[in-house]
């Protein structure tokens, strides 16, 4: 019917909710036009009795105008009635039984009609306040005299076809009038500007791809429980896209060209999503969160295999070139891809897992998609938690010594031990270097631990000497990072250390690796020769794996080359069985005799059969280690080995 309202403000659009407020004061009485004096024909003059709030009780039913004392001709009531009828803001008398007294011509003009034929009508069905229940309660509370304000916003259907949108106000006149005021506002074109503020808020204003706001409001919407438990299939997906090499185009063309390819990068991941919503409920969202980051948010995804035939789908259109006003531009991008129960998931925990993702493809080599690995990021976390605990484990004393003993190849007498470090954590157990040296030389907490481990293994060493004085000593020998040479000061370290442990620098051996020794220059070439001239002896480990300069290498303070065990594998074979290769024996004689001519001894890792370490005796290796002898072992085991010959066989 003509004024009839198209029902409630979804939640979304309400500028505010009804809004409710406690009853003041009585207002001073003032006779309205239309209005029902006590004891007149519209009931006994009580406030608060009627037939029911918003019930007509025409005899014609709810749709007959009903006969009043408010015809609508306001002349005979003088200046306040000439006010009222031409006031400018529509207004509407409203008696305790929810129907209209009287209604001025402003009023009728939103609603299509004049004032005076709305007269007899229930208000509530014209502004459908009985749809919204809160607000329905709230008016029928004013109706009654029991509230003292109503405030809510509707949007309303003019005859001639366009819709509106109305502020309501709904106040108590004074309790002999047996009526309310109801008042509206027409605020169409202010929701319109916030709708357009809204949109500008909420989309880039590069791509006009919905912004990081608009796109995380969605995700939670979607992640919230009645939104999958009504239908659909619970899960969620999301693929989070970078583009490789973005920067270089800004950095070399400029911005502007910047901004019109990820115009053009919108454009192609939009299709991308209409393409992959094609034939299904919705297609999936696609956002730009800031910089070259975008995101394409699946909801009711139907499982991993959507997500990555959506991947595939948006590395081939990107793989296409750009040409954007003559500049032809070629692009390719890295892609997270997380897919997933919605129950449960967090919007932080889903980004962080599209994070940890996207880092993934990019570190595997780029222009591609990865797929989450719940045992890979477990991986992940685990490092994560070692790293943020390392310093303080330093601090705690978690940290421990193993030594493998050196044995001379000619005689199998101990000659000295590798000091190994194990951390001994209390959540993940006793952890081998490899798990955490590589977290302590990113962290600079190597410099720490290892000034640790050289305290430890000079004091134990010098301890072996003073509790075996019959005995020839044994050297130590201890790994030092490269960044310990450059964040530390090394050579005064280790003067310290040795004159506070009273051991003979002769008794100490660093070991470097091949890629930290070879071009060394500057500080960390002095710092080795000033250890050398100490009388400190340095050795390379893991030789023969990095990219040796060997010219270089006869100009370094080196005593010991250890060759890795790589070479030393080749020879592990005895009696039947596939024959050695005759090249690992002659590439390993080889580097043998280089040493020994520069004047430096060899030292074979990773010796575990007797026949490794025989062919090894044969060609003039002078140390070997490996499990063949020992494995790593406590300090008092070392202790047993001390004076004996019996270092030929695994301890």
């Amino acid at each position: 019917m003509s004024g009839t309202s198209e029902g409630p403000a979804p939640a979304a659009d309400l500028i505010r909710p009804a809004v409710t407020e406690s009853k003041g004061e009585a207002s001073p009485r003032i006779h309205v036009p239309g209005s029902v004096e006590p004891g007149g024909p519209s009931g006994s003059g009580e406030p608060g009795r009627s037939s029911g709030c918003g019930e007509s009780r025409q005899p014609g039913g709810s749709g007959e105008p009903r006969p009043s004392s408010g015809s609508g001709g306001f002349s005979e009531y003088g200046p306040l009635g000439s006010a009222f009828s031409a006031a400018p803001l529509a207004m509407a008398v409203v008696d305790r039984d929810g129907l209209v007294v009287s209604a001025n011509d402003t009023f009728g003009a939103l609603l299509g009609k004049a004032g005076a034929a709305l007269t007899g009508l229930v208000a509530a069905e014209l502004m459908d306040l009985k749809s919204d229940a809160r607000t329905w309660h709230a008016y029928r509370e004013v109706l009654s005299g029991r509230q003292a304000k109503l405030s809510c916003t509707r949007r309303v259907k003019h005859p001639d076809g366009h819709s509106l949108w109305v502020q309501v106000s709904v106040a108590p006149l004074p309790a002999e009038e047996h009526g309310v005021l109801l008042s509206l506002t027409d605020i169409s074109a202010r929701r319109e500007l916030q709708a357009r503020l809204r949109h500008l808020e909420m989309h880039d204003p590069v791509t006009r791809l919905p912004n990081r706001t608009l796109f995380f409001e969605r995700l939670a919407a979607a992640l919230e429980a009645e939104s999958y438990e009504q239908g659909g299939t619970g899960r969620i997906g999301l693929c989070y896209l970078d583009l490789d090499g973005f920067k270089a185009v800004n950095d070399t063309l400029g911005h502007r060209v910047g901004d019109r390819l990820l115009a053009a990068v919108a454009e192609r991941l939009t299709r991308c999503a209409d393409e992959a919503g094609y034939a299904r409920a919705s297609s999936p969202l696609v956002a730009r969160l800031g910089g070259d980051e975008f995101a394409l948010l699946v909801e009711d995804s139907t499982g991993t295999d959507q997500l990555a035939d959506l991947a595939e789908s948006v590395l081939k259109a990107l793989q296409a070139p750009f040409d954007l006003s003559g500049q032809r531009l070629s692009l390719s991008a890295s892609i997270g891809v997380v897919e997933r129960q919605a129950a449960g998931t967090t919007a932080t925990g889903l980004m962080q897992a599209a994070d940890t993702t996207l880092y993934w493809a990019k570190a595997d080599g780029k222009s591609r998609w990865t797929l989450f690995d719940p045992e890979r990021n477990a991986h992940r976390m685990t490092r994560q938690a070692l790293a943020s605990t390392l310093r303080p484990a330093i601090e705690r004393g978690e940290f421990t010594l193993e030594y493998q003993p050196l044995v001379g190849m000619e005689n199998g007498r101990l000659r000295g031990v590798e000091a190994l470090v194990r951390w001994n954590h209390p959540q993940f157990g006793m952890l081998t270097p490899n798990r955490f040296i590589g977290l302590a030389e990113e962290d600079g907490s190597i410099v720490q631990l290892g000034r640790w481990v050289l305290v430890t293994a000079c004091r134990q060493a010098r301890r072996w000497q003073l509790d075996h004085p019959d005995e020839p000593p044994i050297f130590v020998s201890v790994n030092v990072a490269v960044r310990q040479v450059w964040d530390s000061d090394l050579v005064a370290d280790v003067a310290q250390t040795l004159a506070e442990t009273g051991l003979d620098p002769r008794l100490l051996q660093l070991e470097l690796t091949e890629s930290a020794v070879m071009g060394s220059a500057g500080r960390p070439l002095q710092a080795l020769q000033a250890l050398s001239d100490m009388g400190v002896h340095i050795a390379i480990d893991d030789f023969g794996t990095g990219y040796s300069n060997l010219a270089y290498l006869s100009r370094l303070p080196v005593a010991v080359l250890k060759l890795d065990g790589s070479f030393v594998r080749g020879f592990q074979y005895e009696g039947e069985g596939v024959p050695p290769n005759p090249a690992d024996e002659v590439i390993v004689e080889a580097m043998i005799q280089l040493a020994h001519r520069l004047g430096l001894s060899v030292t074979a890792e990773c010796v575990e059969t007797s026949a490794q370490a025989a062919r090894l005796r044969r060609i003039g290796c002078d140390t070997g280690q490996g499990w063949l002898y020992s494995r790593p072992v406590a300090p008092d085991r070392i202790s047993e080995l001390l004076g004996t010959k019996a270092c030929n066989q695994a301890s």
